[in-house]
């Protein structure tokens, strides 16, 4: 479904992106954690081809997307279904508007149409009724869930989520971590999620990749990552910050 071969990318002199090379299988659910700054929203930039590579190539289902014209890069994007990490509702639209946005921008459905299945996909992340509300009316977990119903409404393949927990409480964290694994059952969507949380890490991914300084440092499933002995990774999963790394 996706595979990144040899990507590399740098901003000046600062190289944020190393040789990044990995394949996803259609279904897969793969975690990206390591810490700030070490290239993974960059990362997801170049798998929806809004930045292009400087080296290396990114291939969704067999098409380089640094060969694609404008036109054809906009049919590959339609695969893809983002979560944002604030959500990036639209404060002056009602839920029904926000998640509908997209199609109403195609204008391919009729208004009846596309009411059913903003009724529908609410349903599906457990918010019905919530048409007419505004995004400050809601609180942050159904911000994201709002979030969630407009990335699914068009049925994509493969759907990104950066940092889908941040902001939220434990409790709400893990009905968001339910609900990712739910809409990946019912739909058969192949997930890319990008988080520091250690508790969505196990519950989410069936591999996660680590990066460290631009690098796939290390990868394998959960249970790998969780018992690693390296010394990096333990203390990544762990939360436990370097002493070499302490400044007073």
């Amino acid at each position: 479904m996706i595979e990144v071969r040899d990507l590399r990318r740098q901003f000046g002199s600062h190289i944020v992106l190393d040789g990044i090379s990995f394949q996803i299988d259609r279904g897969d659910a793969v975690v990206i954690i390591g810490r700030s700054g070490c290239g993974k929203s960059v990362l997801l930039k170049h798998l929806i081809g809004l930045l292009k590579p400087q080296s290396g190539e990114v291939y969704i289902e067999g098409q380089a997307l640094s060969t694609l014209t404008e036109r054809e890069l906009l049919k590959v994007r339609r695969k893809f279904g983002m979560l944002f990490q604030s959500a990036a509702l639209f404060d002056s639209l009602t839920v029904e508007e926000n998640v509908s946005f997209v199609l109403r921008q195609e204008k391919e459905l009729s208004e009846a149409e596309i009411r059913k299945k903003v009724a529908e996909t609410l349903e599906m992340v457990e918010l019905p009724g919530t048409e007419q509300k505004k995004p400050a009316e809601l609180s942050g977990g159904m911000r994201k869930r709002v979030g969630l119903a407009r990335a699914i409404i068009y049925q994509p393949e493969i759907i990104l989520y950066d940092e889908p927990t941040t902001g939220l409480d434990p409790v709400v964290s893990d009905s968001i971590d339910q609900l990712i694994l739910r809409v990946c059952e019912c739909l058969k969507i192949t997930s890319v999620v990008v988080t520091h949380d250690t508790r969505s890490m196990r519950k989410i991914g069936n591999r996660i990749l680590m990066m460290v300084n631009g690098k796939i440092h290390v990868q394998g499933t959960p249970q790998e990552i969780f018992q690693s002995t390296d010394p990096l990774v333990h203390r990544f999963v762990n939360g436990i910050s370097d002493p070499k790394e302490h400044t007073f």
